[in-house]
């Protein structure tokens, strides 16, 4: 890279810095690391809830695909343990510590920015199979020596039994090499990747980026580097087939067979030292992670490391918001897992972006050990959320049904995650079915989570919730105030029961005739008295 070049793009990388990538993003390919460790720690629903996806394009200030890939993977697993955390942070620290090295960094970074470098994963996933079968791999190995003895033989003297020998074995290495170029195709793209991967950790090793001992990974590593150099190299010129070079390459690697081998030893090597490539792919990957994890730090206006507690204390955030809201209104709050928290308050009035928020940022503090909040104090957490769902009329599930199985899921998961607490939230419970039995099954369930010492937050507009859960939950509620026929929210979190009640200004402000409106408010005024609401 040239002296201007490299500069300019150094440039680049640091007015970026803070801010989040606006950019297209394969998700299938960026799951691939996650999809080969196993299922994610927490439920689909949940990530779907949290749009962990979204938060995730928020947090990806990575440079380079297995970053990115190893990113997403921790977003998906949440932590319990402190020691993970500490070297996490000190992690943080080593890479941030000298601005111009972390530049250089992330400029070398990006040499693994290819697509092709999704796919890394798939070579340490597991054994590669043989790209031939054990006749041909035979020939395979002895062909070049055996064809070059021959025609060198014919320059030494001219022998017919020589000749027709060399002539059959050019054919059979030709057809070869054509014949199995599909066999080759998807490795003739991915193991240059691996070059770069190892040259990529090598320098980022060389400048004490990297927090594991990858030393003798990249020694076993480096025997590999001959043939994929060769591979590399026939790449470039595949780039420029009219280039001279490429064609006389291309004929004396058909006559000698020696692409195949090259592969054959190639494969041979990575299903040898699969945990190597492992190792140089996670280091790389946590140097991209923590780099990106600073950035959003220095672009943000408050955040702070969380304090992890042992499993009986309570949960304290104070100034919380969520990070993918601008200018975002803060709310703070403490709670303990034998009170539950049930919230009240209009539509837009902001009560599921705060139970969203709780969630979200107990996940970032087990994850990526960052809450956006000036403080986090709370047990490890099995985070838990029926927020948004959905009809699935596809297998015939009513919306009720649908919530009733996630909150049995959730109530699974809360007896079964033991010893550590579940933090529980719930979104308008049980909104899909009748008043009666949707207060009744919600005050049963509810008090049930709270007796096994979950950490719950439930909105709801059922205010005969808080009577009937009495002391097991504190009542909080979000309002609004209603001028010139406008609702102006203040999105705060306040104590007590919802004392205005926004609908019928609704259906005012949007024109409704006064006849209506009269009507509703004078039966309002009817029910309150009645049910002393």
């Amino acid at each position: 890279m040239s002296s201007k070049s490299e500069k300019k793009k150094l440039a680049k990388i640091r007015e970026q810095w803070g801010k989040p990538k606006y950019i297209n993003r394969n998700f299938n390919l960026i799951a691939g690391y996650l999809n080969i460790r196993g299922q994610s720690a927490i439920a689909e629903s949940t990530a779907n809830d949290l749009d962990v996806d979204g938060i995730f394009a928020y947090f990806d200030r990575t440079s380079s695909k297995p970053g990115q890939q190893y990113l997403y993977q921790k977003l998906h697993q949440p932590e319990i343990s402190e020691a993970y955390f500490k070297k996490l942070e000190d992690h943080i620290a080593i890479v941030n510590k000298d601005r111009d090295l972390r530049d250089r960094a992330q400029l070398k970074l990006s040499n693994l920015s290819d697509r092709d470098a999704y796919n890394l994963p798939t070579l340490f996933n597991k054994q590669q199979h043989p790209i031939f079968g054990r006749l041909a791999t035979a020939y395979i190995c002895t062909a070049p020596w055996l064809t070059g003895l021959l025609i060198i033989s014919l320059f030494i003297k001219l022998n017919q039994f020589a000749f027709a020998a060399a002539l059959i074995l050019v054919v059979i290495n030709v057809g070869m090499h054509y014949f199995n170029k599909f066999k080759v195709l998807a490795y003739t793209h991915l193991l240059p990747q691996l070059l770069i991967l190892y040259n990529t950790s090598e320098w980022l090793n060389d400048n004490k980026l990297v927090q594991d001992d990858i030393d003798e990974s990249l020694a076993n590593v480096a025997k590999l580097k001959k043939s994929l150099g060769f591979i590399n190299v026939e790449n470039a010129m595949n780039a420029d087939p009219t280039n001279l070079t490429f064609m006389v390459s291309e004929w004396f690697k058909m006559f000698l067979a020696i692409e195949p081998l090259v592969f054959v030893y190639s494969i041979s090597r990575v299903n040898k030292y699969l945990d190597d490539i492992k190792a140089l792919y996670e280091a790389t990957a946590k140097v991209d992670m923590a780099i990106a994890i600073q950035s959003v730090r220095d672009g943000v206006t408050h955040y702070c490391l969380p304090q992890f507690l042992p499993a009986d204390e309570n949960i304290t955030i104070k100034d919380l918001y969520h990070p993918l809201i601008e200018n975002c209104v803060v709310n703070s709050i403490t709670i303990d897992n034998k009170q539950g928290v049930l919230i009240t308050g209009s539509n837009m009035s902001g009560k599921t972006t705060f139970i969203r928020s709780v969630a979200i940022n107990a996940l970032l503090s087990q994850t990526i050990n960052t809450s956006f909040a000036t403080s986090y104090s709370a047990p490890p957490l099995n985070i838990l959320t029926s927020i948004d769902i959905n009809d699935e009329l596809d297998e015939s599930r009513s919306y009720f049904q649908v919530e009733a199985i996630s909150v049995k899921n959730m109530m699974d998961s809360v007896a079964n995650s033991k010893p550590v607490n579940s933090l529980v939230i719930i979104d308008e419970i049980f909104r899909g079915t009748n008043t009666i039995e949707r207060i009744a099954a919600a005050k049963a369930v509810l008090s049930y989570l709270i007796a096994n010492q979950s950490f719950v937050f439930v909105s709801t507009h059922d205010l005969e919730l808080a009577g009937l859960l009495g002391q097991d939950y504190k009542v909080f509620s979000f309002e609004e105030l209603i001028g010139d026929d406008r609702l102006i929210f203040d999105y705060k979190l306040k104590e007590g029961l919802l004392k205005n009640r926004n609908g019928i200004a609704v259906l005012k402000a949007l024109g409704y005739p006064d006849s209506v409106i009269d009507e509703a408010n004078n039966i309002s005024i009817t029910l309150r008295n009645k049910y002393d609401l």
